[in-house]
């Protein structure tokens, strides 16, 4: 997974999988998601666009609309991961 932090011209911060960001005009993104504050400190995470078809998870989104992508807070990252990979994957290597 290529999970990064988009701020949109909207204002917006985005968590998504880059799936595409080659193209000229477009990045491809899968499965957005935004924070919000939930209490005490702590970060909900909602659909970016509630109404999409759940089967459509990749969106094609016009670079002109994007402010930046950057790498997101480590911790976002596993939980997005813990949210939309099929394998778990520990975040930290244990010894055994």
């Amino acid at each position: 997974m290529n999970v990064k932090l988009i701020r949109m011209s909207s204002g917006e911060d985005l968590i998504a999988n880059i799936v595409n960001d080659q193209e000229r005009d477009i990045v491809v993104i899968e499965n957005p998601i935004v924070g919000f504050p939930s209490g005490e400190g702590t970060l909900g995470f909602a659909p970016w666009s509630p109404m999409l078809s759940k089967q459509d998870r990749v969106i094609n989104v016009n670079r002109q609309f994007i402010v930046y992508i950057a790498e997101a807070d480590p911790q976002i990252v596993e939980q997005y991961q813990k949210m939309f990979s099929t394998v778990i994957t520990p975040s930290k290597k244990i010894i055994v």
